[in-house]
This record gives C-alpha cells, structure tokens and sequence, in this order.
C-alpha cells in the first residue's frame, strides 16, 4: 500500500508539473479574406489604434504587414515615422539603397520623409511584419 501511495503522488506531481511550464505562443495566421490587399501577395491587417501620450505624435496605429512567398512590396517613401518588427518569417530589405535581412524577432525603423524601403519575401513560408505607426496627424 505504501509503493503505491508513493507512485501516486509521484504521478500527481508529475502531472500538476506539466501544467505550470510555460508553452510556446502560436504564431499569428490570416485567413485569405482578412485585411486589404495592397498588391498581388501582400495584406495589410489592421490591429488597433490609440490617441498617443508621446509629446511628437498625436496617434499610434498598429497593423500586420501579411506578404506571401514570392511577393514583394514596391519602393515607398515613408508616409510617418514607424517602428518595424518581422513576427514570423523573413524579408529582403531594401532601405535607402542598403539591402538586407530581417528575420523572425528583428526589428528595424522607418523616418518619415527621409526612408525609402521595399521588401520581398524569397521564402517558402509566409511572412507577417507587424508595424507600429507613430502618427502626427
């Protein structure tokens, strides 16, 4: 009787443990339908949107930039000043004639009237570049 006890408890613990690590997060994913497509392969996803307390900026905007294998977004100059940051995936840069890589996790920035920027995504999987646009109008 006493083993047993033992083995139960044991498995008891075992099991309550399992329920206090953490877990990983599930990428975010877009249906076909969500969002505004913007070009051929390229969403735009609009998240949220709040009045800012940051002196320079009157709103902040967040949205999800949704480009598929293949696809690419043209040169643009930069409408507002935005904080860029790829949550899944990975992009060729191309920013003020500087080319480079972002991958999952890295983030980079955009100046208002001074960046010109393009991407493409070479990849087999989707890439999602969530944008913080820091807004003064």
């Amino acid at each position: 009787m006493e083993n047993m006890d033992r083995r139960l408890v044991l498995g008891l613990g075992l099991a309550a443990s399992t329920l206090v690590l953490p877990t990983a997060a599930a990428a975010q994913t877009y249906g076909p339908d969500e969002g505004k497509e913007v070009g051929p392969g390229v969403r735009v996803v609009d998240l949220s949107e709040r009045e800012a307390v940051i002196p320079a900026y009157k709103m902040v905007k967040l949205r999800d930039v949704v480009i598929q294998p293949g696809a690419k977004t043209p040169d643009n100059m930069m409408k507002n000043d935005m904080l860029c940051h790829m949550t899944e995936g990975e992009l060729a840069v191309v920013q003020n004639g500087n080319k480079f890589t972002v991958k999952k996790g890295d983030v980079w920035s955009c100046a208002k009237g001074q960046t010109t920027e393009g991407t493409q995504n070479k990849g087999s999987a989707v890439a999602i570049m969530r944008v913080i646009d820091l807004m003064t109008s």
